[in-house]
């Protein structure tokens, strides 16, 4: 079954999958692209039954709901992602974990549990939302998924949550209810080979922090950061909650992080070819550019990598480093700028630069599309 998704990012960064809570869409994920997107390519869809995805009848497993995420990324020809699932999409998480676990470089746990309540109460939901609809049960969802001062202090925000929770599909929402009632993986946990980072809110009702412990102590590699939230940690804490997943996936330090954009942008290639020549002379140097350059500035949330691309080849241009801009311009490809754009930029040049400046970087640049075709044996585009 299609999923209704979307895939955000630069095609040579590596894939983070987000998975929603229950009675959430993707856009449950927004206010963190900004910070990931420096890393990631980012794959958010809305689970079967929710948001743009087909409503099939129900009701449905934790196996169907986890399949369905194995068939978006074969159809997406995605080998390997990262996963990060928050409570119901925590439970996914779990089952790919064990399941598929060559397909997931490593693991987000996020507000969930091996097994979240118990039948009575998922039973009682569904008697419930069934029969009333969705808005039976919208403000003590709120309550459960906000702490008091978020739910004052961000009234919009809140809103359109509530909004957002409202129009769930009654026969989806329950649907997922008996999935999530019927999913238990308490005694799977020593399976699952994948190194697991597990997050809850220190006052989430829901998921609450023993649940968390008892994930961290069954998974074999699994540590537990708390955050002082509630149920929907990434909405209250979007800031913090994307450096925690960076801390975790990519690296505490700047200079992982930079390693990581870096090789993203220029490719695994010529980063390893410029690290084997490293010596005496230019080890400091080669660590000033992987902490600066692409630590600190190309990491920033305020500009995309193709904009930073386009920008940096324009000051190229300006300054004549064939040599660098060469390089950027292969940087540029894999960062999703087209040769069109790149024509666009060399054009503008012309006019700002100089002539003689926009005639050297056409004639730099076709030298590297005509390598690159050469490597690639198909026709430029």
């Amino acid at each position: 079954m299609p999923l209704n998704h979307t895939l955000q990012g630069t095609p040579a960064s590596p894939v983070l999958v987000f998975s929603n809570s229950l009675g959430s869409e993707m856009m449950m994920w927004d206010e963190l692209l900004p910070y990931l997107l420096p890393y990631f390519r980012v794959l958010r869809y809305d689970t079967r039954g929710h948001g743009g995805s087909d409503i099939t009848p129900g009701p449905y497993t934790i196996d169907r709901l986890g399949q369905d995420v194995i068939d978006l990324l074969d159809t997406l020809d995605i080998r390997q992602a990262y996963f990060c699932g928050l409570s119901m999409g925590g439970l996914i998480g779990q089952w790919l974990g064990i399941h598929h676990p060559e397909r997931i470089k490593k693991l987000v746990l996020s507000n969930t549990g091996a097994k979240i309540g118990n039948d009575e109460r998922w039973n009682d939901r569904i008697d419930t939302v069934t029969q009333q609809g969705m808005a039976a049960i919208v403000d003590d969802t709120m309550e459960r998924w906000f702490t008091e001062g978020f739910r004052r202090d961000n009234p919009q925000r809140v809103a359109d949550t509530k909004a957002m929770f409202l129009r769930s599909n009654v026969q989806g929402y329950t649907a997922c209810c008996a999935a999530i009632r019927d999913a238990d993986f308490r005694d799977m946990l020593p399976q699952l080979s994948v190194e697991t980072l597990v997050i809850t809110g220190d006052e989430d009702p829901v998921t609450n922090v023993e649940q968390a412990e008892f994930l961290t102590t069954r998974i074999p590699s699994a540590r537990l950061q708390l955050l002082p939230t509630r149920h929907l940690a990434a909405t209250e804490l979007p800031q913090r909650y994307a450096q925690v997943l960076i801390d975790f996936l990519v690296g505490e330090s700047t200079f992982d992080r930079g390693m990581h954009v870096r090789r993203t942008v220029l490719g695994d290639a010529h980063v390893d070819k410029a690290n084997q020549q490293i010596n005496d002379l230019t080890r400091d140097f080669q660590a000033f550019i992987t902490h600066y350059a692409w630590g600190d500035i190309w990491t920033r949330p305020g500009l995309s990598k193709p904009n930073r691309s386009l920008i940096t080849l324009a000051m190229l241009i300006a300054l004549n480093r064939k040599t660098e801009f060469q390089m950027h311009v292969r940087a540029a490809l894999n960062n999703g700028v087209s040769v069109e754009e790149i024509k666009e930029v060399i054009m503008h040049s012309a006019i700002y630069c100089g002539l003689p400046a926009a005639n050297e970087a056409c004639h730099a640049a076709m030298e590297v599309l005509i390598t690159m075709n050469d490597e690639r044996n198909s026709p430029i585009r």
